[in-house]
């Protein structure tokens, strides 16, 4: 059917809803705006939706949500005890999550599907662990996490406690074509609580999650001592954070926590930042100020679903905010140390990060004994690996990582945990004030002394719209069918085509063991890559450049190099 079609179609079936009359209405004079949010479907892939607010196929909107759930409903039925097991539901502050979270509980209620809603927001990692700890079939969570405040998403959760497998998500997607807009309704509120089909969860469960956090500190005697002294700005970013991070602070004896006033409570327009996302060194603005004033050690930011963390520190030569690998590498480096000096550092260790996280995270664990394992990018490949620990005893995880802000080191949350990341990130600030009376920031270039100099650089191409699904596709294909030899005159090793999962090394050709995915990889020699990999979930080409050598000036000098080039590489194509 044709976006105009479509268009006229949802005016009539949805015309006693005003509000989504008035924004149909709104745009019937935009035939770009129309074909924009008509031409195709919100996809449901690995990591649930994610889209702009409104009404159309292509927006996140009630219909689009209750129907996704119906098909989600309709797959679990068939699944052992899958209905009486039910489903966590989890929201943060976002415009509209509350309203999404309820109307998918209500609709699996509506299926005979038991649906256990918290009873105001959480974080990401805190549905995680309620799915195991109630023994569930799956969770939903209703966010966008760091995407700016017009976007929200649908995140699916299987009953490991980790976003959805591949067989879940077919189980989902081959449903959809079949569920109506007209099936996919809602029960009634009290209906569904008579009926024990809805059960509002709250405190019990969070204290159940604190607990699982407190086992993960590393050195709790040191975070007792040094908690006394030690001075941390924290900002929620106007998201879900704020109460559960506070809290596991306290509890470890972080006496000294100060949260940015304006930053504290949730509010779905993030009026205070550009994007919500502690990446971005906007969003610290606020906290930086507040810790130049209080003279505090470091800052501390959680996204609006507390899944990322950043950290920011006011130095003589001004702010310096840390980057994901940096902060993986120092929280890797803290844990194995800390582990290894009590005697607790396991034979069989193992971390785990990403194709596009930084090569120091492997220099660190080789230097402990502890294996690294690269999987792709996604945190359910993280907690594919740790399943597969579990099962098979092979390995003892100890933390694991990705480039873009998240963390994790136990296994009771099975995605980025920032509550988790947040104790350990005050720990290992303690740690690095009493040994070396050193922030955070010296931490890295203490680090970069001891195992070189690694950088990295990440570029974003936005390609929004129908046309810019078709250039990401054009330019991967371009890619493919023509590899550059060589960027800014330094010789491709090797390149890895993760599609067809080979690795060609001039006439060597070897089998890789990843999962298929739309990511190409180029070795350069001298120890550098260049990674170009499209967005899962946003309409975006990421370019990863990685660099090390033996002096920070000299890093920066090849990753400017061979940034520069691919960049100019990529917008000719």
């Amino acid at each position: 059917m044709e976006a105009m079609e479509l268009y006229r179609q949802w005016l009539a079936d949805f015309a006693d809803d005003a509000d989504t009359v008035a924004d149909l209405k709104a745009i019937e004079n935009d035939p770009k705006e129309i074909e924009d949010r008509f031409y195709k479907e919100l996809e449901f892939g690995t990591a649930g939706m994610r889209g702009v607010l409104g009404a159309g196929t292509n927006r996140l909107n009630i219909y689009n949500v209750r129907r996704v759930t119906r098909a989600l409903a309709k797959y679990i039925l068939t699944t052992p005890d899958g209905a009486e097991k039910g489903v966590a539901i989890a929201y943060d502050s976002r415009h509209m999550s509350d309203v999404f979270a309820k109307q998918a509980a209500l609709v699996l209620c509506n299926a005979g599907v038991k649906a256990y809603l918290f009873d105001s927001l959480r974080p990401v990692p805190v549905l995680s662990f309620t799915i195991r700890h109630l023994k569930c079939i799956a969770g939903i969570v209703i966010t966008a996490s760091h995407n700016p405040k017009q976007y929200n998403g649908y995140k699916a959760y299987w009953t490991d406690g980790g976003q959805m497998p591949p067989e879940s998500v077919k189980g989902i997607t081959d449903r959809l074509p079949e569920t109506t807009y007209a099936e996919s309704v809602p029960m009634d509120e009290a209906e569904a609580l008579a009926k024990g089909l809805l059960t509002y969860i709250g405190k019990d469960v969070d204290d159940a999650y604190i607990a699982a956090v407190r086992k993960l500190s590393v050195n709790p005697e040191l975070a007792r001592e040094m908690g006394k002294t030690l001075k941390i700005v924290y900002t929620p970013l106007h998201g879900s954070g704020n109460i559960p991070v506070r809290r596991i602070f306290r509890e470890i004896g972080m006496e000294n926590v100060y949260v940015v006033p304006e930053q504290e409570l949730p509010d779905g327009d993030f009026p205070t930042v550009k994007v919500p996302n502690p990446e971005d060194p906007g969003a610290f603005a606020l906290a930086l100020k507040m810790q130049e004033k209080l003279g505090a050690d470091l800052c501390v930011g959680t996204d609006p679903d507390c899944d990322r963390v950043g950290i920011a520190c006011m130095t003589e030569s001004g702010p310096r905010l840390l980057n994901g690998n940096q902060i993986g590498c120092i929280l890797l480096h803290y844990i194995l140390s800390q582990k290894k000096e009590r005697g607790e550092l396991p034979a069989n260790a193992a971390a785990v990060t990403t194709i596009v996280s930084t090569d120091m995270a492997a220099a660190i664990a080789k230097s402990f004994g502890c294996e690294m394992i690269e999987v792709l990018t996604g945190f359910k490949y993280i907690a594919e690996q740790i399943h597969r620990f579990e099962t098979t005893g092979c390995n003892t995880f100890m933390f694991g990582f990705e480039e873009s802000f998240g963390y994790l080191s136990g296994t009771d949350v099975r995605d980025k945990d920032g509550v988790n990341a947040c104790m350990l990130i005050a720990e290992a600030a303690a740690w690095y004030k009493k040994m070396y009376d050193k922030t955070l920031v010296d931490a890295i270039d203490m680090l970069y002394e001891q195992y070189g100099y690694y950088g990295d650089k990440v570029t974003s191409f936005v390609l929004p719209g129908k046309d810019g699904l078709e250039k990401m596709q054009a330019v991967m294909q371009a890619l493919r069918a023509n590899p550059p030899k060589s960027f800014a005159g330094t010789d491709v090793k090797a390149l890895r085509d993760y599609q067809t999962s080979k690795r060609i090394c001039g006439e060597a050709v070897e089998e890789l063991t990843l999962p298929k995915s739309n990511v190409l990889y180029f070795e350069l020699e001298g120890g550098a890559w260049i990674c170009v990999r499209p967005s899962g979930t946003e309409p975006k080409i990421k370019l990863y450049v990685n660099a090390v050598s033996g002096s920070s000036e000299e890093t920066q000098r090849l990753l400017n190099a061979y940034s520069d080039a691919a960049v100019k590489l990529l917008e000719s194509l």
